[in-house]
């Protein structure tokens, strides 16, 4: 049976720099006090899970996805923190539930619900902006994972920051993961390399036309790190050892993994 009940909370301790994150630790704060129930909405690893617990610290967090065990959790706890509020299989049986036992609740959220809906549980709304709109946000929480990348995997060496560009897109989730990634990479031999292939390939292979099917994990590497030292077409074909018009074409090939660069 699946567990419901969430043990671990997000990725990083609440952290705070830009001015829209010092103004949601102080909601945050004013919530610990004041006994409203408040959904936190925002993107995917913004820290609204973060924030939820640190209101409610001693509260079960609860995956909106296992209705029962929400509701089981709601009768049974004073306090509750639902976590992906978007994804509860009926709003209005939660909402009555939540009225009749006169839980306080923290929920999460990506903003699939109206405004009307929200208001009927919720007192307050804090959204916190996604963190291409937070980079003073971004450089404490690159520390931040430095270390904790330090610690768990041993590493004594400093962090080289030169062309590091943080990767935003799923928020602090994408960027934890690409410090640890680069913490490894920086270290990682051909020996390594091809173990991790031979892993991530064990599994996959099966079809008859797997040898194509997974040439572009060598192709759009080489031609990407190609692209990034050489920056032109034909300097990177004389490099590879490969016709222009080849090149042009393995380029065209994988498409969609953007491989441009001058001619």
């Amino acid at each position: 049976m699946e567990v419901a009940v969430i043990t671990a909370v997000d990725v990083t301790n609440f952290l705070t720099a830009s001015p829209s994150s010092v103004e949601a630790f102080k909601t945050a704060n004013l919530l610990k006090g004041l006994g409203v129930n408040a959904i936190i909405l925002g993107e995917r690893g913004t820290g609204k899970l973060t924030l939820a617990r640190y209101i409610l610290p001693h509260a079960p967090i609860i995956d909106a996805s296992h209705f029962d065990e929400l509701l089981d959790a709601i009768e049974s706890n004073n306090d509750v923190i639902i976590h992906k509020l978007d994804n509860v299989a009926n709003l209005k049986r939660l909402i009555e539930t939540i009225q009749k036992h006169r839980t306080r609740v923290i929920a999460t959220g990506g903003g699939r619900y109206s405004q009307d809906q929200l208001d009927e549980i919720f007192t307050i709304r804090l959204a916190l902006p996604p963190l291409s709109e937070r980079q003073e946000d971004v450089k404490i929480l690159v520390d931040a994972f430095i270390k904790e990348a330090r610690e768990t995997l041993g590493k004594s060496e400093s962090f080289d920051l030169a062309g590091f560009l943080p990767d935003l897109s799923e928020n602090a989730i994408s960027l934890r993961r690409q410090v640890y990634l680069h913490y490894l990479f920086d270290s990682i031999n051909e020996n390594d390399l091809m173990g991790i292939m031979e892993h991530y390939l064990e599994e996959k292979l099966g079809s008859n036309n797997d040898y194509r099917a997974f040439l572009h994990l060598y192709e759009v590497p080489l031609i990407r790190a190609g692209i990034k030292r050489f920056k032109s077409q034909l300097q990177l074909a004389e490099r590879l050892g490969l016709n222009r018009n080849t090149l042009r074409k393995k380029i065209a090939d994988h498409s969609e993994y953007k491989l441009e660069t001058k001619e």
